[in-house]
């Protein structure tokens, strides 16, 4: 399960040493380390990263398939997640030191910056390949953070990029040695602690206002 850790003004959260989908205990582990750093004062900042082959292999299939019933409050408490990460009020850098695919890559996209590892691993949206169509709230998220042209191959080729090509195409703004990566992430939260408040958050909601609406919005998750 997720483990929060702070480091002088920078909370490290760890996501796991699994595959670290999106299990409902997961997602409620995660919102309660969010709230700690929400409700902390003072400069603070946050990295998220885990441990193993996985940053984040996305939704939980096997708990939804044996869930069916709950596939809409379910889409809803993921659309939150992102909303609530993307409009968190301290700057939040993701440390990809493994496998970031899907939801996971869509969690990636949340944060305000992505270090990635440049020799192994991969972040893909694969929903192309395993037939399985975004949602509204995931379309906006993902069109809001990068680039039309690799926004479309992104999202209709499943394409999976390395490292050092998923820098080149804007997905994450650094690509760094294995050892070196949750260190960079470090460093860039260390850069932005004094950002964290009521006028960063407010720069958020406004910036991306009409993804969190969608992300946010009564309607049903799924379109």
């Amino acid at each position: 399960m997720p483990a929060l850790d702070r480091q002088d003004n920078v909370f490290v959260l760890d996501l796991g040493d699994g595959e670290n989908r999106f299990h409902p205990d997961w997602i409620t582990s995660v919102n309660a380390a969010l709230g700690e750093v929400e409700k902390a004062e003072g400069p603070r900042a946050l990295v998220t990263t885990a441990t193993g082959k996985f940053y984040s292999n996305g939704l939980d299939l096997e708990w939804l398939s044996a869930h069916a019933g709950q596939q809409q409050s379910y889409r809803s408490s993921v659309h939150e997640l992102f909303a609530r990460v993307l409009s968190l009020p301290v700057i939040t850098v993701a440390a990809l030191q493994g496998h970031t695919f899907a939801a996971g890559a869509m969690f990636s996209l949340a944060h305000d910056f992505r270090v990635m590892r440049a020799d192994r691993g991969f972040w893909c949206l694969p929903e192309a390949d395993i037939n399985i169509p975004f949602t509204p709230g995931m379309c906006a998220l993902i069109q809001s953070r990068l680039a039309p042209q690799t926004t479309h191959e992104a999202m209709v080729t499943a394409r999976r990029y390395g490292g050092s090509d998923a820098a080149a195409a804007g997905i994450v703004d650094r690509a760094a040695d294995e050892d070196a990566v949750r260190s960079t992430a470090v460093e860039i939260a260390q850069a932005n602690l004094s950002k964290a408040g009521d006028t960063l958050a407010t720069i958020k909601a406004r910036m991306y206002a009409p993804a969190l609406a969608v992300l946010r919005g009564a309607a049903d998750p799924l379109g």
